[in-house]
């Protein structure tokens, strides 16, 4: 298990490389559900996601020989600009497997950097497992978006910086996809907070975890399109992401794509910034069941402000 103290040393670590981002109290929700509830806005971190975290955490602890052996990663969003920003900043060769339906200006956003971007696979998962074969076969060192206690120690520094700002706080709400994000929030968390309970939130399009903990063990499951991408795909078999939720997330709430848009909108109206849908996520517990939150200090990650511009037009056209 990751040792609190590997978080601040990682806050020490990437604090040159990554931007300190702001936590503001939004005036709607708290009035919404009658208590305090501020947003941690990590759509405001270099390439607009706190993936960089973890990203330079692990890069900057890469040995010689596994830093000149270059890298290999999977991803077509944030991790992928993650990994190139951090590569490059570090001159360390990396390799990006990029699902072959990538949208254009996905590409795009990953060609600013200096890496190796080869389309792979129907969807993320199958991205996975070829550049898991790429890295035994060309001999790169594997860098997974979320299964690796280095990346979660990154993520994690995302509370080391909301403590220094809210001494007290009742509930943290951390959108779930692979578990690294709210892996090492939680244990920051659980170290600072001792009573602040963690809710983590998944799309009912794609509730790999909720349903893995309900079976006790990582499952697969029947997965449908969703406006999160940043939360699509599997857990991988091994995962320490899955025991580490187990033991240190008090609740999964699981919620209809459809108020996940409606936060993209009301955020955007409200607090008048862009989230990309994973990250609006954060906020979707309050919208619907505001009751639950009364009298309490609430964060919400907001875990990133990558959004195609259509789509958030046609969203906040919506609702």
């Amino acid at each position: 298990m990751i040792d609190p103290k590997e978080i601040h040393l990682a806050r020490e670590r990437i604090s040159p490389y990554i931007r300190r981002t702001p936590v503001f109290r939004s005036y709607y929700l708290s009035t919404l559900c009658d208590g305090d509830v501020y947003l941690k806005v990590e759509s405001l971190q270099i390439t607009g996601s706190f993936k960089v975290r973890g990203a330079f955490n692990k890069l900057l602890n890469l040995s010689k020989d596994e830093a000149e052996k270059g890298i290999i990663t999977a991803s077509s969003g944030n991790h992928a600009q993650a990994i190139g920003l951090s590569s490059e900043k570090l001159g360390i060769s990396a390799k990006i497997i990029v699902p072959t339906n990538t949208p254009r200006n996905k590409l795009d956003k990953i060609r600013k950097y200096n890496v190796e971007l080869v389309l792979l696979g129907d969807n993320y998962d199958e991205s996975e497992l070829k550049a898991l074969e790429l890295a035994e076969k060309e001999n790169r060192t594997w860098i997974s978006p979320y299964n690796d206690e280095l990346i979660i120690a990154g993520q994690g520094t995302i509370i080391s910086e909301v403590y220094e700002e809210l001494q007290k706080v009742d509930s943290i709400l951390v959108p779930i996809g692979g578990g690294g994000l709210i892996s090492g929030i939680a244990i920051a968390t659980k170290d600072v907070y001792s009573n602040a309970k963690v809710i983590g939130i998944q799309t009912e399009a794609c509730p790999t975890m909720y349903e893995s903990i309900k079976a006790g063990k990582i499952i697969d499951i029947e997965m449908f399109d969703s406006v999160a991408d940043g939360v699509w795909g599997g857990i991988e078999k091994d995962s320490i992401t899955f025991d580490i939720t187990k033991d240190f997330v008090d609740e999964i709430v699981v919620v209809k794509e459809e108020t996940i848009k409606k936060a993209i909108s009301v955020i955007w109206k409200n607090e008048e910034f862009v989230t990309e849908a994973s990250g609006a996520m954060a906020i979707t517990p309050i919208l619907d069941n505001p009751e639950k939150f009364k009298d309490k200090v609430v964060v919400c990650v907001i875990s990133g402000g990558n959004i195609d511009k259509e789509l958030f037009d046609e969203i906040i056209t919506q609702y």
